[in-house]
């Protein structure tokens, strides 16, 4: 996956981080915290800080301790909280860290680990948006045949109505030129 965005709800100022698959058109919105969000943006978009953030500190800690990321995992999707983990290599050794997913996306873009998002969390809370990048009603899980699939229930769309003004907000026009600008 890749950070596609960073974004702020203008109805109610919380900020969202849209990672998208690489070779899909689906995105996974994840809500996150004001501090959080601004440490991802920093990095993205290259702006020195005068001073260490929390996330650069937890970097130069894990490389002080020989160890480094190897990737993180958005692992698990449950009453509508994300759960994550960090996977460090140590000494020839994979170690799993619990962690935010806002914290380990913000790790992983300062030390440019790959983010994964687990099948799963993806079916729960993916949203794909079809050619002309028109939005899919919410979350579709696969089958066989893509003419049997399932519609989106009115449970579902309620749960997902808060990411309906984000996603809706996104400007597929632009997609991809921040990362090849950089």
């Amino acid at each position: 996956m890749v950070v596609d965005s960073v974004r702020v709800s203008l109805s109610t100022y919380q900020r969202v981080v849209i990672l998208k698959e690489k070779e899909a058109d689906r995105y996974l919105p994840i809500w996150i915290g004001p501090a959080e969000a601004d440490a991802i943006a920093v990095r993205l978009q290259e702006v020195a800080v005068p001073r260490p953030l929390t996330h650069d500190l937890l970097r130069s800690v894990i490389e002080a301790l020989g160890a480094s990321v190897s990737y993180v995992l958005v692992n698990d999707l449950a009453n509508d909280t994300f759960f994550a983990k960090i996977y460090l290599e140590v000494n020839g050794r994979l170690l799993e860290v619990d962690s935010r997913p806002s914290d380990a996306i913000a790790l992983a873009v300062r030390v440019q680990a790959p983010i994964f998002a687990d099948e799963s969390v993806l079916d729960k809370a993916g949203v794909r948006l079809d050619e002309e990048g028109q939005l899919v009603e919410g979350p579709r899980e696969p089958s066989p045949e893509p003419e049997q699939g399932r519609g989106v229930t009115a449970e579902e769309l309620e749960k997902l109505s808060p990411f309906r003004e984000v996603i809706e907000s996104l400007n597929l026009e632009d997609l991809g030129k921040e990362q090849q600008d950089s």
